[in-house]
């Protein structure tokens, strides 16, 4: 009898080719696309999946496991500084140095002449999420009118994005009942550079709207999304998101779909208590 592997197994066997690679290439710069072609994921979705996979961001974990296996060859080899350095893509022993005390709060050198008992200290700080189980929904193409913003998420004008859009809609007279504000996070701040991140924030319109200056139209793709209601701070999305990966995707047998995620804000901000604000999130799943 064939037995469907479930989610979780499908994607622990495609990390596992990333995993072998970068343990095989420590010696070399490892590309993040190169990874991501690899694993086969969704090029929408690789760094969230390799996040919950993995319990850390795909450059962190490259980056512990350069160092610890340099601590690993200082221990227990009689190479010198600078092979080890070399060895696990340090361009130099100082910058080995820098980071190796960096993680684990002692010298490369002291550890080698001391033999100290090395353990990275890890807060750990347990977390309770406002968040309901989600709902499997079937949802229709969406027209909007959006106005796209880049950089560092923490640092982008949101509150100028919103009256903008709101000047299209009544320039252009398309006001109608249920407009909705949906925010497209293109990009994962520990992936992408803070100045190639990529936002639109978006109002779902029902009228033909036509694109003028930096306001832009398109569709936003209909289809078979996961929906998540979350109630709290904006500043815990990425809690939010790391547990929609985790703890929720990897126990089902739904995949995901060439879909950006997206935001979708109930409440407004500037009337609603920070604990109060309500979001839905939209993960595409087939």
């Amino acid at each position: 009898m064939n037995i469907q592997k479930n989610n979780k197994a499908f994607y622990v066997e495609r990390l596992n080719l990333i995993v072998e690679y970068i343990h095989n290439n420590l010696d070399g710069k490892i590309d993040i696309k190169t990874l991501a072609e690899l694993s086969n994921f969704s090029p929408f979705h690789f760094h969230r999946i390799s996040r919950a996979l993995l319990g850390e961001p795909i450059g962190a974990y490259i980056s512990r496991t350069r160092v610890e296996t340099a601590a690993k060859m200082i221990r227990y080899t009689d190479l010198d500084m600078e092979s080890i350095a070399y060895n696990v893509g340090f361009e130099t022993p100082s910058s080995l140095s820098k980071k190796f005390k960096s993680h684990f709060g002692v010298s490369p050198t002291a550890y080698r002449k001391d033999k100290i008992y090395l353990k990275k200290h890890v807060n750990t700080m347990e977390t309770t999420l406002n968040l309901k189980k989600p709902k499997i929904m079937d949802i229709e193409d969406k027209q909007c009118i959006y106005y796209r913003m880049q950089g560092a998420y923490a640092t982008l004008d949101y509150s100028s994005a919103w009256p903008k859009l709101w000047a299209v809609v009544k320039a252009q007279k398309l006001f109608t009942k249920g407009i909705e504000h949906i925010g497209l996070p293109h990009d994962d701040p520990k992936v992408t550079n803070d100045e190639k991140i990529r936002y639109d924030a978006c109002l779902a319109i029902h009228k033909e709207a036509k694109p003028t200056g930096d306001i832009g139209v398109k569709t936003l793709k209909g289809g078979k999304y996961a929906v998540f209601l979350y109630q709290g701070s904006y500043s815990r999305f990425a809690d939010v998101y790391d547990h929609m990966f985790n703890d929720w995707l990897l126990s089902t047998n739904y995949k995901l779909r060439d879909e950006p995620v997206r935001e979708k804000y109930i409440s407004n901000p500037e009337r609603t208590e920070e604990h109060k604000l309500k979001t839905e999130f939209y993960i595409p799943i087939s």
